[in-house]
């Protein structure tokens, strides 16, 4: 399917010169993703990348053109992020690893090496946990608990969210509210308290947060997920899918992440043998941006090694 005007200039051009984008539909909403053949036949599986909470898959841009040298490499916007549809639905973490699992059954087509990060992390988790058959490795970057769902989202994406689910009734707050928030310099300051490496901090970065909040119905679709990561079925228990792995597991996290401190992971120790703990010093939240080099070759290190 062809990609209408308004979805491609969200590209960033080194993932628009580096592979393809296309539109999935799923349960009759519209979904996008992005995706390079590979070199050819290798030993990797396919990659499949998971972007945040507010973000989408142009968060990968430093990443997918380098991986997909050595693999086969998908990346997918969750519903009610980026590209895909601002469904009108309570969201968690089963609806969004049911569209994953769709997705690499019916477009990728054999089993893949899942990469998530953050809220990304936990669909990954989730969709291993429901779909062994069809996840043969598996690289965590953070992983928010259940306890901690506020941690799926940095403070100012939630307080702008609260913001937005009590003004719903009145629509020209919310898009007065809205267009504040695409302002660049808004972005720019909220992305600063993020990020650990300030230069990453650019135009395309900016942009990655600006533009979905211009899609009809972004507004309904942020009070939907606001709603959702409160209540209590929205996601299953960490621990217990990380207890019942069965397939190697990589978790990555900076020891600079302001968002889901690192604390987190060490109660995640010990619950199974298939997790190795990889923790990246001097780095934040967003550790495959901020050092994109040193991730690419640590995640790649990590995949031929299992083989």
């Amino acid at each position: 399917m062809s990609i209408p005007p308004t979805l491609l200039s969200s590209l960033p051009s080194t993932l628009s010169q580096a592979g393809y984008q296309r539109l999935w539909h799923w349960r009759g909403w519209r979904v996008r993703y992005w995706f390079h053949p590979g070199p050819g036949p290798g030993n990797l599986p396919p990659l499949l990348l998971i972007h945040g909470f507010g973000a989408n898959l142009n968060q990968w841009r430093h990443n997918l053109p380098a991986l997909s040298q050595v693999a086969p490499v998908y990346a997918i916007d969750l519903l009610g992020f980026g590209d895909s549809e601002k469904a009108a639905t309570l969201y968690g973490a089963e609806l969004w690893a049911e569209q994953v699992a769709d997705f690499i059954q019916g477009v990728v087509g054999q089993p893949v090496a899942l990469v998530g990060h953050s809220l990304g992390a936990l669909v990954a988790l989730t969709v291993t946990h429901r779909h062994p058959d069809w996840v043969k490795q598996l690289a965590l970057l953070t992983l928010p608990l259940e306890g901690n769902r506020e941690d799926l989202v940095a403070g100012w994406v939630a307080a702008l969210a609260l913001r937005v689910e009590s003004l719903v009734a009145n629509p020209l707050l919310m898009r007065s509210l809205f267009a504040l928030v695409r302002r660049p310099s808004f972005l720019r300051r909220a992305l600063a308290g993020i990020y650990t490496v300030p230069e990453r901090v650019d135009e395309d970065l900016v942009s990655l947060f600006a533009l979905p909040t211009s899609d009809r119905g972004a507004a309904r679709a942020l009070c939907y997920l606001v709603r959702s990561r409160t209540a209590p079925g929205f996601s299953p228990s960490v621990k217990d899918m990380v207890t019942a792995l069965t397939v190697p597991t990589l978790l990555l996290w900076g020891d600079q992440d302001r968002v889901v401190p690192i604390a987190q992971s060490r109660r995640l120790d010990n619950l199974s043998p298939w997790l190795t703990t990889e923790v990246l010093p001097g780095v934040g939240h967003c550790l495959y941006d901020e050092t994109d080099a040193d991730f690419n070759q640590r995640l790649l290190a990590w995949l031929q090694s299992i083989e």
